[in-house]
């Protein structure tokens, strides 16, 4: 054999005895085959099976089956972000003329998505009141073929009663969908409350670093894997290995984090909802908040992110007051090790239900910094505001004044 043979034919190297922790990083296009028969078989290797590198390698796998496990599934399908997910986990199943209901507090983009794409692929899209499965029954068709749930709701934070809805959606065949990123597995489980689909952006609680992008589908029923698989294939989607084994690493401490992180956001709701110039805080752990209760019976825990809306005379105030913070970072997303401070427009992104609060809401998402050092950061941030507000109303009071 020559030499430029040697340089591009990789010996086969033992690997008996070498057991890491770490997950290996299995990189691949091309993957071969022992004979022409195999070769020409490979279509037999099934979902499980190896063929192309885009439909998986060892180090995807092994993040796959670690979601299939605490999901509870039958497979995990892995894609290049949250968003992905969510699309593709319903588009497989629709088609001109179907019927899809979204709950009104779904996540943004998912909403574009399906007033921009699947409107025009002639998909009728609806929203309902996540608050209420008799608006899912009366909203259902014979045509719907989805219910797309997230619970909590996006930014507001609803809790839908899945059980319930699940049971709507089934009686008139319908599968339902799951965004269940603010949770994680960890703290709820919704194929286990009877959805058939559940997603979750990867990029936020799990990974936990804010260094990668990646999403996740697991379905509960076998029959769902095919349209799901085959889509992603002949769409050419699939993740990169390095990227899934930052996820395998992040994952392995996203016990801790997020029980910190849960503990910590508690005690600074609890805090803010004594605060003169908050309204309201949305968090589902709190005892004042709406649909605790459901919370209680359904979640196994809480997560780092909640959001806070304040008086109508402070709210617009916020926004230029993110300028105090120290130790808080001002980002969208959310679920890293660095806490971050967002104001959120609602208004805008409700059409079946009515938001009866300011334009602007604060989202927080806890990191894992020193909690008085978070705090003092807060005590500045609403000082700010508070100055900011006591000016504002100053200069209004002596108007009148000057226009006499």
């Amino acid at each position: 054999m020559s030499d430029l043979t040697k340089c591009v034919l990789t010996p086969d190297v033992p690997t008996d005895g070498f057991t890491p922790l770490g997950v290996g990083v299995h990189r691949a296009s091309t993957i071969v085959f022992k004979d022409a028969a195999a070769y020409t078989s490979r279509g037999e290797r099934g979902h499980e099976g190896y063929s192309y590198g885009l439909y998986g390698t060892p180090t995807t796998r092994t993040l796959e089956a670690k979601l299939t496990s605490l999901e509870g599934g039958t497979w995990t399908f892995l894609t290049p972000s949250g968003q992905a997910a969510n699309a593709l986990a319903v588009l497989p199943f629709l088609g001109a003329g179907d019927h899809i209901l979204i709950a009104d507090t779904a996540y943004p983009p998912m909403r574009d998505l399906a007033e921009s794409d699947l409107h025009r692929l002639g998909v009728d899209v609806e929203f309902f009141d996540p608050r209420s499965p008799e608006d899912v029954a009366a909203r259902m068709r014979e045509s719907t073929r989805l219910v797309w749930c997230e619970s909590p709701g996006s930014t507001t934070m609803e809790i839908l009663d899945l059980p319930r809805i699940a049971a709507i959606a089934h009686e008139h065949g319908a599968l339902v969908g799951v965004d269940n990123t603010w949770a994680t597995p960890l703290n709820f489980k919704p194929l286990e409350h009877g959805a058939d689909i559940v997603t979750e952006a990867l990029t936020k609680f799990v990974s936990g670093h804010s260094d990668v992008l990646m999403g996740s589908i697991t379905v509960r029923d076998a029959a769902l894997i095919k349209p799901i698989r085959t889509l992603m294939g002949r769409m050419g989607i699939g993740v990169s290995p390095d990227d899934a084994s930052l996820v395998l690493r992040g994952f392995e401490t996203l016990g801790v984090r997020l029980r910190h992180s849960e503990r910590v956001a508690l005690d600074f709701a609890r805090r803010f909802e004594g605060h003169p110039l908050v309204a309201r805080v949305l968090h589902p752990a709190l005892d004042s908040f709406p649909d605790h209760r459901l919370w209680k019976r359904d979640f196994l825990g809480s997560s780092g992110v909640f959001s806070i809306v304040f008086t109508r005379a402070a709210s617009s105030h916020v926004a230029a007051s993110l300028d105090a913070l120290k130790v808080f970072a001002i980002g969208a997303s959310w679920g890293g090790t660095r806490s971050l401070a967002a104001p959120m427009s609602i208004a805008g992104f409700r059409s079946a239900t009515a938001w009866s609060g300011p334009d602007v809401i604060l989202r927080i998402s806890i990191g894992l910094e020193d909690e008085r050092e978070l705090w003092d950061d807060v005590e500045r941030l609403l000082a700010a505001v508070e100055a900011k507000s006591s000016a504002a109303a100053s200069e209004a009071s002596l108007k009148p004044a000057r226009l006499g």
